[in-house]
């Protein structure tokens, strides 16, 4: 890493970027430092994460400038369990239908035509939100398949978790200092290096990956890639703010609350197909069509990944 002599000593990058969680977190030299951030969270033993790999790894180590670079870290088990982790700043009040269609993705991506549904393990999706999604007085909440009255689990292979980071600040959420996860949770949302130093002297794990960030903060090259993704989330924020705000406006003009979730959709939609026609030039009719007829969840999930699709194809999945 090259570091540039007239660069901030005590500048320090913010974990709860993708960018940079990538960066910590996703890195097979560090195995050990996601090792003790997953025990923490799933309230495992280090010794059950023994053999589990990395598997999506590929991208951001060398500050490749890909845009398309997927930036959750997925791992898998010794016993074929897989892990994703994803970090979402952007606010959608469709996070739950979010999580559910890329965990069903995961899910369904181990079998090929011809297996046994044998080869299909559990999966877990791991969701550190910067914004408050769950109505319980919780930081952390965890969901599996159970049947109502009695609470029996149907099966093992669905396990969702929610870290929000904005109950950290809430009085009305009761939270443990000494509890690893908390001090985690603490860690990625960093706001400043004197709260990072100050959890490295409780956590011995926190203090390698504080080490590591102070190293990647110091990178020039690291640094421009960082602002350019600080950016390019603000510009996302405000494109969906924007879109919410004219559906809610139109929704009131037609003044029900049908007309307001008619008029979100046809919002985004309009978003939608301006920010495609963008990168992919003049989109074809049917397709705009297509577009116009989803619902806001769906429509969420597709504008949150524009940036990632590589033709018209992938969008055509969503219709």
């Amino acid at each position: 890493m090259k570091k540039a002599g007239n660069l901030d000593d005590r500048f320090i990058m913010s974990p709860k970027i993708d960018f940079v969680f990538k960066l910590i977190f996703g890195d097979e030299k560090n195995k050990d430092i996601l090792i003790a951030f997953l025990s923490a969270v799933l309230k495992m033993p280090v010794e059950e994460f023994a053999g589990i790999e990395i598997i999506n790894n590929e991208l951001l180590r060398e500050f490749a400038e890909d845009k398309k670079g997927i930036l959750d870290v997925r791992a898998k088990m010794s016993s074929g369990k897989q892990i994703d982790i994803e970090i979402q700043i952007l606010p959608t009040q469709f996070m739950p239908a979010r999580t559910l269609f890329y965990w069903s993705k995961m899910y369904s991506s181990q079998a090929r035509a011809g297996d046994s549904y044998a080869v299909l393990k559990k999966c877990v999706t791991i969701n550190i939100l910067d914004f408050k999604c769950i109505p319980l007085n919780k930081l952390h909440s965890c969901y599996h398949l159970t049947e109502d009255e009695t609470g029996y689990q149907l099966t093992d292979i669905l396990e969702i978790h929610f870290l929000e980071l904005p109950k950290l600040f809430d009085e009305a959420v009761e939270k443990d200092e000494s509890e690893p996860v908390t001090q985690w949770m603490e860690f990625i949302d960093g706001r400043s290096k004197g709260v990072m130093e100050m959890l490295a002297t409780k956590n011995e794990e926190i203090k390698k990956a504080l080490s590591i960030l102070e190293i990647v903060s110091q990178d020039e090259k690291a640094r421009m890639l960082y602002e350019a993704r600080e950016a390019e989330i603000r510009d996302q924020i405000t494109r969906i703010e924007s879109a919410r705000e004219e559906g809610l406006k139109e929704g009131m003009e037609k003044g029900m609350e049908k007309g307001i979730e008619e008029g979100e959709a046809n919002a985004l939609a309009r978003t939608a197909i301006k920010l495609l026609t963008k990168k992919f030039g003049l989109l074809p009719e049917e397709l705009k069509t297509g577009i116009s007829k989803l619902n806001p969840p769906t429509l969420d999930i597709m504008i949150d990944g524009i940036l990632d699709y590589e033709s018209l194809e992938d969008i055509k999945k969503h219709i």
